[in-house]
């Protein structure tokens, strides 16, 4: 009972944060109006002369981003808690556990753009799904890559 308790904390516990925090960050306080209060003056900032389509070119790509960031991040949690490594354990890369945190991931991509259609100042889209699955598919890369480099699979 204690190990089990023990590894819901350890190693669901952020899980669950992190996707609380994907699920604030899919509300109208990020929505692009309201970020763009801050990416517009620090662009301005850093180069007084640019243009408007360049400032929301450049929100654009700094929202898509954090898109794939924030999913490569829940696929790592997923898959850290799907494995639960000890330290200095060495555990054999997982494809099928790889696979089923990449899939969590992506359904809560989904879930998560079906949440933005319930808020005034945001929208679902399935491209936004499209990047999240790659940004999960990236964090699990990561994992194996590191996993590699360090001779552990």
């Amino acid at each position: 009972m204690r190990t089990r308790l023990w590894n819901l904390f350890r190693y669901w516990l952020p899980v669950l944060g992190w996707m609380a925090s994907i699920f604030g960050f899919s509300t109208d306080g990020f929505s692009a109006p309201h970020t763009s209060r801050f990416t517009r003056p620090f662009l301005l900032w850093l180069n007084p002369d640019i243009s408007e389509a360049s400032i929301e070119f450049a929100q654009l790509c700094v929202r898509k981003t954090a898109h794939g960031v924030e999913y490569a991040i829940l696929a790592a949690l997923l898959w850290r808690a799907l494995c639960r490594p000890n330290h200095r354990e060495i555990r054999p890369w997982s494809r099928g556990k790889a696979f089923t945190a990449w899939t969590l991931a992506v359904g809560y991509a989904l879930s998560d753009e079906f949440h933005q259609t319930f808020t005034n100042t945001r929208e679902g889209n399935i491209r936004d799904v499209a990047i999240d699955s790659v940004g999960a598919f990236f964090g699990l890369l990561v994992i194996w890559l590191i996993g590699r480099v360090f001779r552990r699979w």
